[in-house]
């Protein structure tokens, strides 16, 4: 077997009855590169930075260690040095990372490798970093040539796409070889190490839990806690855990040049959530290009995404570049995609596979270097099982999704953005305002808002331009917003006793009138 002719057909074995998968004769699994980072961040976050790097770096030493011995028994190998050269093809078959070459890290040059896995995931998951993140890969690589070579082979980075490196670049020497120059990282591959870092953070989650529940007493005895401060972006109100949870998010995927789909409900601020993307990413400078899919009719979109050439159809008096062309070195999004027909579905999935476009009445193709992010108020899995939309298109949208809550889920965002809106409304009307009376306020909380934030916004504009006095108050909100009333309780388990239903509401009367008794006694009769 030589190197250069391994590929999946020979190495992946997929039963046409599903069941077990082998992979160079051995038992396999597929796991999806996300959940391994939903793992990574669980690790960080429960056990420290130090028991999750030698966590990783252990389990990528017994896998790769594991592949060099099933290489070894599944071929017949002209030399034994083919057989080490194998192991980083085997890696990059496997989806860990892009190679140029099948040379290994033991190398002269060591080894560089593109889209690492494991950085992409550490910076969509814990952000970016200023040391090298590939732990599990440095493991697994030492692991192979460890046992490819009969020698204990140590796989360090000097230079990782987690810490804004442009490749990963790894380095395999031995202990003796390593000296005291990266001796302390060495230690992670020992078990010891692990014994040791897994006890010092289990103490450690320990004393949090015994100050977290300590806190919690003294809390309870307190009647005002200092609120959490947190680095909102302009023009974005995250006082809420759901909204607040799709921020960092956002910012997390910002770091990944990858495409992102956003969903939720039609007014609820998917545009916002695209441009905090923009903003937080190494795109930042070049230009943010919106444009509604749902608005444009089929042939006009075609022209309007991808240019079209001079004379190419009636009107078309010059060259001109489309979107995609204009937001060269930024983020096009691409809002209410749900909305596009089925042509323009095929044309787009070209676009995104093959990052190049065709303008209309061109026959020469132009290289595009853009991020998209694309929203819709659509269901797209219910498209895609009636034939609306196309599968593969859905998907290679859908490497990251971002999920904004509809207002009625966030109401501690209610508030801020009715403020928010207030004040640039009177600015912009030029009728300074003073802010919301109490009852207002409240009836601005209790109701539901079916158009989200877009309507919570023209209702701010029209209570602006009807207001008799310099304060918004309940006669200068719409109708149904003055009507609203507490929300009942819900029956969601066995038939409850009267009591303890009438209870829970006039707790939650109570709690809408900030703890004003009487005021929610008159309202209650």
């Amino acid at each position: 077997m030589r190197v250069d002719d391994l590929s999946h057909a020979e190495l992946l074995e997929l039963p046409a009855n599903g069941g077990a998968l082998r992979f160079a004769g051995q038992r396999a699994l597929l796991l999806d590169a996300v959940a391994m980072g939903v793992l990574r961040q669980y690790l960080f976050e429960n056990f420290g930075a130090t028991a999750a790097r030698a966590v990783l770096t252990q389990f990528g030493f017994a896998h790769g260690f594991r592949m060099a011995q099933a290489m070894r028994a599944q071929y017949t190998w002209d030399s034994d040095e083919d057989w080490r050269r194998a192991g980083t093809k085997v890696h990059a078959l496997q989806g860990l990372f892009v190679i140029d070459t099948s040379s290994t890290p033991t190398e002269a040059e060591g080894l560089t490798v593109h889209a690492s896995y494991e950085a992409e995931q550490h910076l969509l998951h814990l952000g970016a970093t200023t040391a090298p993140v590939c732990w599990t890969i440095c493991g697994l690589t030492s692991g192979y040539l460890s046992c490819s070579t009969g020698q204990e082979i140590f796989v360090l980075e000097d230079a990782c796409e987690g810490a804004g490196a442009k490749a990963c670049h790894l380095v395999g020497r031995t202990r003796e070889a390593w000296g005291s120059e990266r001796a302390d990282e060495l230690r992670f591959f020992e078990p010891s190490r692990l014994a040791d870092t897994l006890e010092v953070s289990l103490q450690r989650v320990i004393t949090s839990l015994k100050q977290a529940e300590s806190r919690g007493r003294r809390q309870t005895l307190t009647p005002t806690a200092t609120p959490v401060t947190r680095d909102v972006p302009s023009g974005l109100v995250a006082n809420s855990a759901a909204m607040w949870k799709v921020v960092e998010v956002a910012r997390r995927v910002a770091k990944v040049d990858a495409t992102v789909l956003i969903t939720g409900e039609s007014g609820s601020g998917k545009e916002r959530v695209a441009k905090l993307i923009h903003d937080s990413s190494t795109r930042a400078k070049g230009p943010f290009v919106a444009v509604n899919c749902g608005a444009v009719t089929e042939t006009l979109l075609e022209s309007e995404l991808f240019g079209h050439a001079r004379g190419a159809f009636t009107g078309a008096s010059s060259d001109r570049a489309g979107y995609f062309e204009s937001a060269a070195g930024g983020t096009l999004f691409l809002d209410e995609i749900g909305e596009v027909s089925p042509t323009m579905q095929v044309k787009l999935l070209r676009v995104l596979q093959e990052r190049e476009v065709r303008r209309v009445g061109e026959n020469r193709t132009r290289a595009v270097d853009v991020r998209v992010v694309a929203a819709t108020n659509r269901d797209l899995e219910k498209a895609q099982a009636n034939g609306t939309f196309r599968d593969d298109l859905y998907y290679r949208l859908k490497v990251v999704d971002v999920v904004v809550p509809p207002l009625r889920s966030r109401k501690d965002d209610i508030l801020p953005l009715a403020r928010l809106f207030l004040s640039g409304t009177s600015e912009r009307m030029k009728r300074p305002m003073e802010g919301f009376t109490p009852r207002a306020a409240d009836q601005l909380v209790r109701y539901a808002w079916p158009g989200n934030v877009r309507e919570l916004q023209n209702a701010i504009e029209r209570a602006v331009a009807l207001a008799a006095s310099d304060r918004i108050g309940v006669d200068d909100l719409p109708e149904e917003i003055r009507n609203a009333a507490v929300q009942p309780v819900k029956v969601v388990e066995a038939t409850r006793r009267l009591d303890d239903v009438e209870r829970e509401y006039i707790e939650a009367a109570l709690a809408n009138n900030e703890g004003n008794q009487t005021k929610t006694a008159r309202e209650l009769g």
